[in-house]
């Protein structure tokens, strides 16, 4: 795994809201990382777009948002293969050195699958979504297979973290939705990020992004982890928090149960990183 990042990445991230890391896994990992996860997405039995953990599992709803991906959450807490990936030190380092914080836990994971043919993904920030507030917040995505052009690459607005306010219009059917709030970054020349398989990039939870629809008949696997600096608190949000989780937790409570949000990596408090 290509782990170290150089000053000028971590300046170009901090920046522009997103970098690309080529060849940041090797052949052999790229192997494990595609096995795991296809092996923890088939595990659950149906393929699921929703983010409701109480939803039951029901399949991709056949409407434009079910056509966007399979969407498949939090595979760390269900397969062992993928929590071995996900709970590594070194991912946890790589996020905590880019968006400057003592310490980093999981939110989530997710599997992004276009399946030959997915529609677009819509321009979006992340952390809105999240029962979290920061601006320090951000993701890791990991191209499993090419990621092109022609089958759905990641575009970025570079710079729109600095000023997002949070207002979120959500992955919808109207590429341009997000510009009614924001209408200066209609101004800004967005940058694909083709990937061959095995690298990744990172993005910052309120930067503008987006993906391109599938045209073609090959399908485009991407595993992606969404990161919370150690310390956030509840914001109200539902999210991935269970019925039983919530009825725990008020708004302004620390977010650092391991069990839901692994700490992995934290300069001040190394002796509470979750280990294998």
């Amino acid at each position: 795994m290509k782990s170290d990042l150089s000053a000028a990445q971590i300046a170009s991230y901090r920046e522009n809201g997103f970098v690309v890391i080529p060849g940041f896994l090797d052949a052999g990992e790229l192997a494990a990382w595609r096995e795991a996860v296809d092996d923890a997405v088939g595990g659950r039995g149906q393929l699921r777009a929703s983010t409701d953990p109480n939803s039951g599992g029901a399949p991709p709803p056949e409407d434009y948002y079910g056509n966007v991906f399979i969407q498949s959450l939090n595979l760390w807490k269900s397969n062992d293969k993928v929590r071995k990936l996900m709970i590594d030190p070194r991912l946890g380092k790589m996020a905590t050195e880019l968006a400057g914080v003592d310490g980093i836990r999981i939110w989530h994971d997710q599997a992004l699958i276009k399946r030959p043919w997915d529609n677009p993904t819509s321009w979006h920030l992340d952390n809105p979504y999240w029962s979290f507030t920061s601006p320090d917040s951000l993701s890791i995505w990991v191209a499993l297979d090419d990621a092109t052009l022609q089958n759905g690459c990641l575009y970025f607005l570079p710079g729109t973290h600095k000023n997002a306010t949070g207002v979120n219009p959500g992955i919808g059917a109207n590429m341009n939705a997000i510009f009614k709030t924001y209408p200066l970054w209609a101004k800004i020349d967005s940058v694909a990020a083709p990937m061959k398989a095995g690298d990744c990039s990172f993005h910052n939870g309120l930067l503008a992004h987006g993906a391109a629809a599938n045209m073609t008949k090959g399908w485009r696997r991407a595993m992606t982890c969404a990161y919370m600096p150690d310390g956030c608190t509840f914001n109200g949000q539902q999210n991935i928090l269970t019925r039983e989780q919530m009825a725990r937790l008020k708004v302004g409570d620390v977010l650092d149960w391991n069990d839901q949000n692994p700490l992995l990596y934290s300069k001040s408090r190394p002796e509470l990183m979750v280990r294998e």
